[in-house]
């Protein structure tokens, strides 16, 4: 096992981590900032650092991870918070989402459109952020007072059901439709390598659910979608004044991600193959064919310790079988 943590401070100075007793970092399409957990013994850490004097809020990280000096980066950021608890040392970071979380001006904005807001507020915090964005979602007024930019993305997102995700080493704020953007592929057999398994297997049949959307125009009108099976689960999504199109497109995104085939839980996996959330990970299983399936994986959480290291994986929709 090989690893290498790395800080950038402010002042142009780069420091290299000399020792770690644990290392966790957790990145899903579900939430909008990927977190990274960093563990060691504080008598030794001062040994490394003066920490109020070298590391603080704001610090920049870079985690990679690997085997054999074969390192792939796991998790680019920023320290949101260091803390000592009894004998040991914690760094708490986030990544491009902590730059967000700073004012963002008052504004009004009509006809407008996702990608639009979140190129306004990015302009605000850091211009050199690029928004990529193939998600249509139109506003017909959307508006902004006494927020930060992650109070909007926020909204975005709990509105449209956008997969809304920072790759803070390219400096891209990206914003997608549920189960759209495509990583790369990986492969889990039940029998080979996957460790321990939670998994439940669902299918669509016995999922279901009524999705309604409801909107309140810029004359103060309700509008209400309805998709779905009618008395199933029902569940009510509130959004922003949009057109009846926009609206059903979330109910579709929603109603796509609780009733089809699939998986429900996590299982664990080595560190080898490398794999993130918008990644399709083929699972097979030789003892029941009918679950093998391309699945995308939503969430994926890496811990990383002297005893070794593990992935707890979460995934998404079928994609195909």
């Amino acid at each position: 096992m090989d690893w290498e943590i790395s800080f950038s401070t402010s002042n142009g100075r780069r420091y290299n981590l000399g020792l770690l007793a644990e290392c966790e970092i957790v990145s899903s399409v579900d939430n909008l900032t990927d977190t990274a957990t960093i563990i060691l013994p504080e008598a030794n850490m001062n040994k490394v650092f003066n920490v109020q004097g070298e590391l603080s809020r704001g610090t920049e990280i870079k985690i990679q991870l690997g085997y054999d000096d074969n390192l792939k980066t796991e998790f680019v950021g920023f320290i949101r918070e260091i803390t000592t608890n009894d004998s040991s040392l914690k760094i708490v970071c986030e990544d491009a989402l902590y730059l967000y979380r700073n004012k963002v001006n008052d504004v009004e904005l009509k006809a407008t459109n996702i990608k639009q807001i979140a190129t306004l507020i990015s302009s605000q915090i850091d211009p050199t952020y690029k928004v990529i964005s193939d998600y249509t979602i139109t506003y017909e007024k959307f508006v902004i007072h006494q927020a930060t930019a992650f109070d909007v993305l926020k909204k975005l997102q709990s509105e449209t059901k956008a997969n809304i995700y920072f790759n803070t080493e390219k400096k891209e704020l990206h914003i997608h439709p549920p189960y759209i953007e495509k990583g790369g592929d990986v492969v889990y057999s039940m029998q080979h390598n996957v460790e321990q398994s939670s998994l439940e297997y669902k299918k669509a049949i016995d999922k279901k659910y009524e999705i309604t959307v409801e909107s309140t125009d810029t004359k103060g009108k309700t509008r209400k979608i309805t998709s779905g099976t009618t008395g199933g689960d029902q569940i009510t999504l509130k959004v922003g004044a949009m057109s009846v199109a926009d609206m059903k497109k979330i109910a579709n995104a929603e109603l796509l991600k609780r009733s089809s085939d699939g998986y429900e839980g996590t299982f664990d996996a080595w560190l080898v193959p490398f794999v993130q959330p918008t990644y399709s990970a083929i699972v097979v299983d030789a003892d029941y064919p009918y679950k093998d399936g391309r699945y995308y994986v939503v969430s994926v959480t890496t811990n990383f310790s002297e005893s070794g290291a593990k992935r707890t994986i979460q995934l998404g929709v079928k994609l195909s079988r």
